[in-house]
């Protein structure tokens, strides 16, 4: 679905219902385990990882919850074009994925726990091509690694998912390496927290959310950190 956001909250409701038997975020949470392979990483300071999986929305207000996380930011990555627009990339034919950089403090929250995070209430791991309503290649679940260590811990995590066997259906999570990242124009940043009654957000994105409250209360922050805002998290 393309996310047309001067259109009226009744209109949008109306357009988005027919969708919503699919199955919604609330629905699709699993209970991750901890990752039995998340090491340190060798690099002092802050750290940033892009992960994709659907409408960067939800991702984005999922992870600016999280403890650690400094920033995350909506954008573009997995696509030869450069600087890509929005209607670029909604239009399936650039390769890029909606995606979020997650800035984070790795002595608050690591690489594997954010994994988790985003295994089990960002989004459906199940899912090809496709999350919930939005359909297509820009709405991949995607892990763009920025170094062989995160490479290496993210390909371990699915296996170990895997063997696990929590989800019905097989993962299919591609791990990639990041080329490049784009941030979305500034109308889909903070999105979650400037529109919390816009239909998409509350079908959609507001149960990720609390799902990330409950499952994760330790990791879980009350106040959001914003683009917006552009101020660390203490």
């Amino acid at each position: 679905m393309r996310h047309v956001v001067g259109i009226s909250l009744i209109a949008a409701a109306l357009f988005i219902a027919p969708w919503h038997s699919q199955g919604n975020a609330a629905e699709m949470a699993v209970p991750t385990p901890t990752p039995t392979f998340d090491p340190a990483p060798t690099a002092s300071g802050m750290q940033t990882m892009v992960i994709a999986g659907g409408c960067f929305w939800g991702v984005q207000g999922v992870f600016q919850h999280v403890k650690g996380v400094q920033q995350a930011v909506s954008g573009y990555a997995g696509g030869a074009k450069k600087n890509p627009s929005y209607e670029d990339v909604s239009s399936g034919d650039t390769g890029h994925a909606e995606a979020v950089k997650i800035t984070y403090d790795p002595s608050k929250v690591s690489y594997g726990e954010l994994l988790r995070i985003f295994f089990a209430v960002a989004h459906n791991p199940t899912q090809l091509n496709y999350q919930g309503p939005d359909h297509g290649t820009q709405y991949r679940s995607d892990i763009f690694y920025t170094d062989e260590a995160q490479k290496k811990v993210a390909e371990a995590y699915i296996t170990q998912l895997t063997e696990a066997r929590l989800f019905k259906e097989p993962i299919v999570t591609k791990v990639d390496a990041l080329q490049a990242f784009y941030p979305a124009e500034g109308y889909h940043q903070d999105f979650l927290t400037l529109h919390p009654s816009y239909p998409y957000i509350v079908i959609n994105d507001l149960p990720k959310v609390e799902n990330l409250k409950k499952i994760f209360p330790t990791a879980y922050s009350e106040t959001p950190v914003l683009v917006s805002a552009a101020t660390p998290r203490t």
